[in-house]
């Protein structure tokens, strides 16, 4: 198994007691992904994704919230 590091990003609360995570994990090998973490009460989900990945889940939620949230909110 190759050693990585990893430091916590952000912990997110959602609703219904769901619980979001993003960790970096840098690879010895130089390689990073984001680890997202999703806990649903006593389930869990674990998906490491490359940049690219998370840069398009990212700016998909980014738009849909965008759509959402009404604009004086999201300028507090």
């Amino acid at each position: 198994m190759i050693d990585a590091t990893v430091t916590e990003l952000e912990k997110i609360t959602a609703p219904y007691g769901r619980e979001i995570k993003l960790e970096n994990v840098a690879f010895e090998n130089g390689m990073r992904v984001l680890r997202v973490h999703i806990r649903e009460g006593n389930r869990f989900t674990v998906m490491d994704i490359d940049a690219n990945a998370a840069s398009k889940w990212g700016e998909a939620m980014s738009a849909w919230a965008g759509q959402v949230i009404p604009q004086s909110e999201t300028q507090e």
